[in-house]
């Protein structure tokens, strides 16, 4: 395995960057950045994108990990794990993947498809009683149609977050403080108890949708949603880092922001599984999973779906008609599903479905998501590339910072 040579580093980052032959992977590494397409004097200016970020405390850190026909490129940690303590940035630091957790739980979904104990077309309520007479708006409009597991998967629901917007139904959202149920049960039945913000089907609103949808789950197979992805998922791939909590003996390797934050214990299980923002992980734990989806749902001899199945997910699940100018959609820039931009949605994930329109560079049939605590994937099937990013950053920033990591990977690659 290569090391990299590298320059001297201002007097902040001495000795923080670690080089890839410290870490051992389960993954295999490529021989040189060139044997799998890439110029490491290219990958050298990524890196120093990244040690500028973190210089100029903008982010306390990052791991970033690059993989290209199934082999590693490059794993690299850059700054602090914690940047009060001068701790350094691992390869296998630990962090809160946010919203990084909705394409796991969907992968659950899909398991369970697979084995005909769940219908992802089928009414919600016929898992979820509770859901039977919902109505919409505060006026209480009856359903055109019902709520689907589909519409959870693909945030068509007609549910809300209520926390990025002000309409009344938000306003129900943010005063029933659903989360601060005592379980996702609990969570899930007062979430019922608030009218739909959109009638099913019509508009893509970003939502706790795939939290109803880990509840779903838990019924369909009858067991708890982190038991359900730990056996199904996160065992078999080997993920040993990724769940709703950090083991004990784990929890130094937790990457902390440069701000305060009020999370709670990350060694105690959660009241809440929410399987919309739960979890954490590692980029490499993270890169194992994304390459069994680019593998069509199979890694290392363990098959986890089927590759009918895998292509389903990342196909445009958006009929033409919906409404995709929501307040968060619009935020998410070149990584919302906005036609402007070229891209949709699928079953987990945004896909792209136009070459051009978009300010970050990919390729049609890409898919990728992100979460609010600056965490960022994708995987381009075209190019038989996956790319994760873990960094705890402000969220203000996170746009720019997801844009500049698109850019600066590809312009990395020489064929």
């Amino acid at each position: 395995m290569p090391r990299h040579k590298w320059k001297p580093a201002a007097a902040l980052l001495a000795g923080v960057i670690v080089c890839t032959a410290a870490f051992a992977q389960p993954l295999p590494v490529a021989n040189s950045p060139a044997e799998a397409g890439f110029s490491a004097q290219r990958l050298e200016a990524a890196r120093q994108a990244i040690k500028s970020n973190v210089e100029n405390k903008r982010v306390p850190g990052v791991v970033l990990l690059i993989l290209r026909g199934g082999k590693i490129v490059t794993h690299d940690a850059i700054g602090f794990q914690d940047r009060a303590s001068r701790a350094p940035m691992k390869k296998d630091s630990i962090f809160r993947i946010a919203s990084m957790s909705k394409p796991i739980t969907t992968v659950a979904a899909m398991i369970l498809a697979e084995e005909n104990k769940l219908d992802i077309g089928a009414p919600v309520a016929q898992y979820l009683p509770e859901f039977k007479d919902v109505k919409v708006g505060i006026e209480g409009a009856p359903l055109k149609r019902p709520m689907t597991v589909q519409d959870l998967m693909r945030h068509t629901s007609g549910l809300t977050y209520g926390i990025f917007g002000n309409s009344p139904v938000d306003l129900m959202y943010r005063k029933a403080n659903i989360f601060a149920a005592g379980s996702l049960a609990a969570m899930v039945k007062a979430i019922a108890g608030i009218p739909l913000l959109h009638q099913p089907g019509e508009v893509w609103e970003y939502s706790v949708s795939t939290d109803v949808l880990g509840r779903v789950v838990e019924v369909a197979s009858g067991m708890d949603l982190d038991r359900l992805v730990r056996e199904r998922i996160t065992g078999p791939l080997k993920m040993d880092d990724t769940g709703f909590s950090v083991k004990p003996l784990s929890v130094a390797r937790l990457a902390k922001p440069d701000t305060e934050s009020n999370h709670a214990d990350p060694v105690q299980k959660p009241a809440i599984l929410s399987g919309g923002g739960g979890m954490f992980s590692t980029a490499g734990d993270y890169a194992r999973f994304s390459q069994m989806l680019l593998n069509g749902g199979e890694l290392e001899g363990v098959r986890i779906l089927g590759p009918k199945t895998v292509a389903l997910m990342t196909s445009d699940q958006l009929p033409p008609a919906t409404e995709r100018h929501t307040a968060v959609a619009m935020s998410l820039g070149a990584f919302g599903p906005v036609p402007e931009m070229g891209t949709s949605f699928g079953l987990g994930f945004a896909v792209r479905v136009d070459a051009g329109r978009n300010p970050v560079t990919g390729s049609v049939g890409d898919f990728s998501w992100v979460g609010i605590t600056g965490t960022f994937f994708w995987v381009d099937p075209k190019e038989k590339l996956v790319a994760v990013m873990m960094v705890q950053s402000p969220r203000g920033i996170n746009g720019e910072l997801w844009r500049q990591t698109r850019t600066m990977v590809y312009q990395a690659m020489t064929n």
